[in-house]
């Protein structure tokens, strides 16, 4: 095959591989000049803590993902989490002998982060030890998290969770509404929680054996790759990102409700595989990830600022979802024939 007859497969992998800037470059033009004040630095401060949302649960899954794994609970995770945050915030623990337990906020953080863990742990143990498969396992977790979250206040909200200055949990709110260096500690939350994430999936024997899991399992196995100990780790870093996210909104909304959370799995799913991850595992990184985030939070905040239903958003995700996974399988494709044609031409 000539260089010249090879030019056009190589110019289109090319623009295949970047197709995640190329959308958010397009998406973001388009809003500019569809949506009023969509370039307003009010609108990128909010529109910034959205993207966050979506980069954290975007992150465990791409973990999870790329291990050969599904995660379908880490919507109503958030939700739970979040009430369990505020329970905390407003009663703290009563044990029932006529006094309770109070806790400050970095207690409260480190309680609901354990929390998230262990139902990701939950999810490892029902994929690794009882064999369920994780779209499965996960779609049950989903459940009894939801009902769990509905449980903890009869379906009502926990509100005014501003905490009290004598047991230390009046910073709360600073979780998800305070600023350093011009920043919302949200965004600086994610960029320590991204940079460790990048850091161990291409640096670490870990990242390599989580990638190693998802291209082959068996050989992974075979290789003496820990596959249940992997599987363990990625959910349950799942679990930890949709706690951190449950802290981040019942913080800056001073108020937790059991339905937080809903859907929000479609958006990780959505910027996990805009970013590159297959859902077939092997494949993904956390840098085209997060870049797929900014793509789902842009195209959420600019619809909703054109007032388009939230139905047809819905309906957009799903399309953008579709999309994605056919154009990584396109691109799978011309990369095997690609290589297989600068074999033939050696």
């Amino acid at each position: 095959m000539t260089h010249a007859a090879a030019a056009p497969a190589n110019l289109l992998l090319v623009l295949l591989k970047a197709r995640t800037f190329i959308a958010l470059i397009l998406v973001f033009a388009f809003f500019a000049f569809a949506a009023p004040n969509f370039l307003s630095t009010a609108n990128m401060v909010i529109m910034s803590k959205h993207v966050a949302l979506n980069a954290f649960l975007a992150i465990g899954m791409t973990f999870v993902i790329i291990s050969g794994g599904i995660d379908l609970s880490v919507g109503s995770i958030v939700g739970l989490c979040g009430m369990v945050a505020g329970w905390l915030v407003l009663y703290g623990i009563d044990p029932g002998l006529g006094w309770s337990i109070q806790f400050n906020t970095v207690e409260i953080c480190l309680i609901v982060m354990l929390v998230g863990v262990l139902i990701g742990a939950v999810n490892a143990f029902l994929v690794t030890k009882l064999n369920v498969a994780p779209f499965i396992a996960t779609l049950g977790t989903l459940y009894v998290c939801r009902g769990a979250a509905m449980l903890f206040s009869d379906g009502r909200t926990f509100p005014n969770l501003n905490g009290n200055p004598e047991y230390g949990s009046d910073t709360f709110r600073l979780i998800g509404a305070g600023n350093v260096l011009g920043l919302p500690i949200s965004i600086w939350m994610l960029i320590v929680v991204a940079g460790i994430a990048a850091y161990v999936a291409r640096r670490t024997p870990l990242g390599r054996y989580i990638y190693a899991v998802g291209g082959n399992e068996r050989g992974a196995a075979l290789s003496g790759v820990k596959v249940n100990r992997i599987k363990f780790f990625v959910y349950m870093f799942s679990g930890l990102c949709a706690a951190l996210v449950g802290l981040i909104i019942s913080s800056q909304l001073v108020a937790a409700h059991p339905a937080t959370g809903q859907s929000f799995e479609l958006n990780a799913i959505a910027a996990a595989v805009l970013g590159g991850t297959s859902m077939s595992g092997g494949r993904g990184r956390i840098g085209g990830t997060i870049v797929g985030a900014f793509v789902i939070g842009v195209l959420s905040d600019g619809l909703v600022m054109m007032g388009v239903s939230s139905f047809w958003q819905t309906v957009i995700k799903g399309l953008v979802i579709i999309a994605a996974v056919v154009v990584d399988q396109a691109q799978q494709k011309l990369q095997a024939r690609v290589a297989l044609q600068a074999e033939a031409g050696k």
